[in-house]
């Protein structure tokens, strides 16, 4: 497909030559090229530039006109940490919490994460498959242009190898960028006497297994009381680290426990949840992201607004000048939602960020947390045209303050209308 995209409002993200990623003021200074056109050519994005400055059609072969008069035009979303392929849905547990039990609670009576892996080792590979495969169209078609998949709801060896196995693939058949991200060490089976112990077959049996038949992009931990200690996330980073594989931890959901400290020591992609955080959590932050290779802080305010319990503190992470990521935990417990509109949208109405360093936290720096951004994550010459359409609006801050209205037009993917 060959495309024109002309009279743009803006062109969010725009860059002839981007950088990785963006970090505490640079985010607000996301470019927005206005009044501007932009050209996509066999699935990938040629050019753009300023409507004053367009030099014209020399090839009007195969060629598509979309008139964006009024419109903005942004990259695609990079949803960089999800749960998206599990069994089945847990409103049970939802009823649960609205009669005042805890997340802990829940779990303890057998729900949570062992609920979920019950369901899943029921199910067979293809029927999981098949829905998971649903749930990824449904995500791209709202406007996701590249995604993380963790495991984690199998417990098992042959459960954590079937999703696995689904989000290889997915990939085969997905028209976006999937990385799949081994969460081995999310809960402890019934069967271990502790998380140690199960951490000792995640790391000796199941890991290496996963990495020889090519399954494992990053591994996880759910680092966090009552599941997985700070030694024994060390230890999975380190092994996984043995291996070449790199880390993405879950850290700082409900208490501090010196896990982001590790996580900056070990060379950690990222470092998720965050909902609460220590001052020295943030100077550790800091000094890492001195060097070009930040562990990327990733709020999921999807995940709180659900549970109810405290937003990341983003508006001091990006005051702090990190590279704050926004994602949307989509998983059948915490976050039963993979819209990216929605989490940035919380980004400015729950956590206080401008809508322009919202947008950058889900495109450009969600892509630097996959190891994406050369190829999704701004509207830049050789990456995918995958790009969303708004409808006509007065400027960027109407998309969080419309609520849940709808901002988006079209979708596209690798250059092709996807919806719209």
């Amino acid at each position: 497909m060959r495309a024109l995209f002309k009279d743009i409002k803006g062109l969010v993200g725009a860059y002839k030559n981007a950088p990785d990623f963006v970090a505490g003021a640079e985010m607000k200074n996301f470019p927005v090229l206005e009044n501007s056109w932009l050209l996509v050519e066999g699935g990938l994005i040629s050019d753009f530039g300023s409507m004053s400055d367009f030099p014209g059609v020399k090839d009007w072969t195969d060629l598509e006109i979309i008139d964006c008069e009024g419109r903005y035009v942004l990259p695609s979303w990079c949803d960089s940490h999800t749960h998206l392929v599990y069994a089945n849905d847990r409103g049970g547990e939802f009823l649960d919490r609205l009669r005042g039990l805890s997340y802990a609670e829940i779990a303890a009576k057998g729900g949570g994460i062992i609920n979920s892996a019950k369901a899943l080792g029921q199910m067979t590979e293809d029927e999981l498959y098949e829905r998971s495969l649903s749930r990824l169209h449904d995500v791209v078609a709202s406007g996701v242009g590249a995604i993380e998949i963790k495991s984690g709801y199998g417990l098992s060896l042959e459960g954590e190898r079937k999703i696995l196995r689904v989000i290889a693939r997915l990939k085969e058949k997905s028209p976006i960028p999937i990385k799949a991200t081994f969460l081995g060490c999310h809960a402890v089976p019934a069967e271990f006497q502790s998380a140690s112990e199960f951490t000792d077959h995640v790391v000796n049996d199941m890991l290496p297994a996963f990495v020889a038949e090519g399954l494992v992009d990053y591994v996880d931990a759910f680092c966090e009381t009552g599941y997985f200690s700070v030694d024994d996330t060390s230890k999975l980073i380190e092994a996984a680290s043995a291996l070449g594989i790199k880390s993405k931890i879950h850290v700082n959901q409900f208490t501090i426990l010196d896990g982001v400290k590790l996580c900056v020591n070990e060379n950690v992609l990222s470092v998720d949840h965050l909902e609460v955080l220590s001052d020295s959590d943030v100077e550790v932050l800091k000094a890492r992201v001195k060097t070009s290779n930040p562990a990327f802080p990733v709020a999921l305010p999807i995940c709180s607004h659900f549970l109810g319990i405290p937003y990341t503190e983003s508006r001091r992470l990006i005051d702090e000048g990190l590279p704050l990521v926004i994602a949307t935990d989509q998983n059948p417990g915490t976050a039963p939602s993979g819209n990216m509109l929605e989490a940035v949208r919380l980004g400015s109405i729950k956590m206080g960020l401008e809508p322009i360093e919202a947008i950058a936290a889900g495109t450009l720096n969600g892509s630097a947390a996959m190891e994406l951004q050369n190829e999704v994550g701004s509207i830049s010459p050789g990456k995918r045209a995958n790009i969303i359409l708004t409808v006509k609006m007065s400027g960027l801050e109407v998309i969080p303050y419309r609520l849940n209205d709808a901002v988006v037009e079209k979708v596209y993917v690798n250059g092709e209308c996807w919806v719209g």
